[in-house]
């Protein structure tokens, strides 16, 4: 190729690319122009779009803003009618309130009145007392002058009658209480002692107070003194107990204060002359084995009496001191027996008033526990028994009834007088207990000379074996309601000074006899 046609074709080349350049050019300015267009639409567009909105959200809060005042309106409305409504209520309270310090005001001008017209009573009054007290004093000293006696003396005698008057009258209301109250109590209480009695069956007594031990021959007496008389002291040694060896044919007596004691005395005896060896190593031998067997026989005992009377939770100690009761007698009465009898009388009994009938009969089994112990420690047995059975933890119920059975402690409950009532039934039943002659006319002897002490006692007789006695008084001495206040002082004598089982009824009788003769 030619120079001139290769010019000729880089010339071509360059207006080639110059007018390309100019084409592309025209080219990209109607692009611009064309998007410029569109972007002009789209924001007028846009424009329009937002004034309309703002023209919809401005008529939707003017709505908002008119139904808001509207409301507004209604409840102004509203408020003011109760307003309205609350003023008048106050006004009328208002009204009230004026109505009521009126009455206020009047009524304090009224006391104001009332006050001043009792300064004035009071004064007048004073003048009227003082005038009083000057006749009063006048006529006292007129009356001192007449009669002769002085104020002193006069108030004096005025007192002696007016308590003269009123013992007469106490003593008529006493009687006349009596006699109400002794229709209704005397019948409940005879129902429910006769009751228990029924139900009740017990034996007669036959213990004694000393054990006799029967021999084979006279012959065994000799044995039992020993060589020297070493026997019978090693015997007396280990048990404690007395032997005495009279004429009395095949037979010694055991004597001791401790009924227990004697009780192992008996046995170790009557096993030592079946065994036919004795001497003091086997005497000691056969006394050990004895204690350890009647130890298991009071503990038997303790628990055959709280199982026949259904008292559980007893305390062992207790249990132990029941067993030993089964040789301690009173008056000849077996006490573990007198025991059971107070515990089924007090069960009989509490059953008929609606109380507690387990309590009744564990108080009843347990107060005489004393007895177990009361040679031992010092004391009666009732408060010996009540310090028992509080150390063992039983009820205070229970404790009191022990301590109250004697009325060593006043009663406090219907428990204490059921314990006390049992009690005196047991022992007071023909055939429980029995006393020495001697004792015996002692006491009935003492009943008559403690009522012979009384001012206007003509003549007593003690009668039923000591449970009554009859006192006739001088008609003349004694009125009859005296009489009643005689036969109460005569019963708290009898309670201080004499001891007795069971009770003593004590019977005042006054006669008045009028005498005429016809001629």
């Amino acid at each position: 190729m030619s120079t001139p046609q290769i010019v000729g074709y880089i010339s071509a080349l360059l207006i080639g690319l110059i007018l390309g350049f100019f084409v592309k050019k025209k080219i990209d300015d109607s692009k611009n122009e064309n998007i410029e267009l569109q972007q002009r639409k789209l924001i007028e567009n846009a424009l329009a779009e937002a004034e309309q909105l703002k023209k919809d959200a401005v008529l939707q809060m003017k709505e908002k803003a008119q139904q808001v005042m509207i409301d507004a309106e209604k409840e102004v409305t509203v408020l003011k009618a109760s307003l309205g409504q609350e003023n008048d209520h106050l006004v009328h309270k208002g009204e009230q309130l004026d109505r009521k310090d009126e009455l206020l005001d009047k009524r304090e001008m009224d006391l104001l009145e009332r006050d001043k017209a009792m300064v004035s009573s009071e004064k007048e009054l004073g003048q009227r007392q003082s005038q009083i007290s000057a006749l009063v004093d006048e006529q006292r000293s007129k009356l001192e002058q007449i009669a002769g006696i002085s104020k002193e003396e006069a108030i004096k005698r005025l007192t002696e009658s007016i308590e003269s008057e009123a013992r007469m009258e106490a003593a008529k209301t006493i009687v006349r209480i009596e006699n109400e109250m002794k229709m209704e109590a005397d019948k409940k209480a005879k129902n429910v002692l006769a009751m228990a009695i029924c139900r009740y069956a017990g034996d007669y007594v036959a213990e004694k107070t000393v054990s006799v031990v029967p021999l084979p021959n006279e012959e065994m007496k000799g044995r039992i003194i020993g060589r020297e008389g070493r026997n019978i002291r090693a015997i007396e040694a280990a048990t404690g107990i007395d032997i005495i060896i009279d004429d009395t044919p095949e037979a010694v007596i055991l004597s001791g204060f401790n009924p227990v004691r004697r009780e192992v005395a008996r046995q170790s005896l009557e096993q030592l002359i079946a065994d036919g060896r004795i001497h003091p190593a086997r005497i000691e031998e056969v006394v050990g084995k004895v204690e350890r067997e009647l130890d298991v026989t009071l503990r038997e005992s303790g628990e055959q009496a709280t199982f026949d009377v259904g008292a559980h939770g007893v305390h062992p100690e207790i249990i132990m001191l029941l067993g030993r009761l089964r040789y301690r007698t009173s008056y000849g009465q077996n006490v573990l027996q007198h025991s059971l009898e107070v515990s089924f009388l007090c069960g009989i009994m509490a059953a008929e008033l609606g109380i507690n009938v387990k309590q009744a009969k564990r108080a009843g089994l347990l107060h005489d526990i004393g007895k177990a112990v009361d040679h031992e420690v010092e004391g009666s047995h009732a408060s010996i028994g009540a310090d028992l059975a509080k150390k063992y933890r039983e009820s205070p119920e229970v404790v009191h009834a022990i301590a109250a059975h004697h009325e060593d402690v006043e009663p406090s409950s219907i428990l204490d007088v059921l314990v006390q009532s049992a009690d005196a039934l047991s022992g007071a039943r023909p055939g429980a207990r029995k006393e020495m002659l001697e004792t015996y006319v002692k006491r009935l002897d003492e009943l008559e000379q403690i009522a012979m002490g009384f001012n206007g006692v003509e003549k007593s007789f003690a009668i039923q074996a000591g449970r009554e006695v009859r006192i006739i008084v001088n008609s003349n001495d004694v009125s009859d309601p005296n009489a009643v206040i005689l036969s109460h002082d005569i019963a708290k004598k009898i309670e201080t000074e004499l001891t007795y089982p069971g009770q003593i009824k004590v019977t005042v009788i006054r006669e008045t006899r009028s005498v005429g003769y016809a001629k």
